[in-house]
């Protein structure tokens, strides 16, 4: 019986998908402060991973005049970028907590007349880790090519466009690809435990609540 009650109120992964991007446009306020929030610190890490690969580029194979300018400050920077990486992750994650946490709280009405129409936890899981890891992408998106070219300009600015001879473009690009999957899934865990507190509720509990 609950195996059938299960195939009666099973939505496809297509609806919770279009549900997911109908709450992001109704909450667009809110899915800007997710997004931002893995913006900045996506743009942040983007830039630390374009900062080395440039720096070792040109201290292999660049003029001297920029080798000798380079090579000074070169071996200080890379603990403290790994720390500052860190923390800005960390913040990421608590920040897109934070921000899912107060979605649940507003939308516990929704979520309870979802599951007094017979939508499953699973269900309901679904839309909140689609939803952010939407948001992540978008963001992640955005933060990398900020990072990433702020980062070639300040260079640019520095030393002249003679660095574009030197720079790895391919590994510049598989970086970037790397930030926009490690924002997408610290977004994606970032909304887990709000998504476990969204699926645990109650339905009268929910409807009941006042926010």
């Amino acid at each position: 019986m609950a195996g059938q009650v299960g195939k009666q109120v099973m939505l496809p992964k297509q609806e919770a998908f279009k549900m997911s991007l109908r709450n992001i446009r109704i909450r667009f306020g809110r899915a800007c402060i997710v997004s931002s929030s893995v913006l900045l610190g996506v743009a942040f890490l983007m830039s630390i991973f374009t900062n080395t690969v440039i720096q070792q580029a040109l201290l292999k194979n660049g003029p001297e005049s920029i080798k000798v300018s380079l090579a000074a400050g070169a071996s200080d920077s890379m603990a403290r970028d790994i720390w500052l990486v860190s923390l800005s992750l960390l913040v990421c994650v608590v920040g897109i907590t934070n921000a899912m946490l107060m979605s649940v709280t507003e939308r516990s009405r929704e979520i309870g007349t979802m599951k007094c129409l017979g939508a499953l936890n699973r269900f309901i899981m679904e839309i909140f880790l689609i939803e952010s890891g939407m948001q992540g992408l978008l963001g992640s998106l955005a933060g990398g090519l900020i990072g990433g070219l702020g980062m070639l300009i300040t260079y640019l600015a520095r030393y002249g466009t003679v660095i574009l001879n030197y720079i790895p473009y391919l590994g510049l690009l598989k970086f970037y690809l790397f930030s926009i999957i490690l924002g997408t899934v610290i977004s994606i865990i970032g909304a887990v435990y709000p998504t476990y507190l969204s699926a645990r509720m109650e339905p009268a509990e929910a409807i009941r609540r006042e926010v």
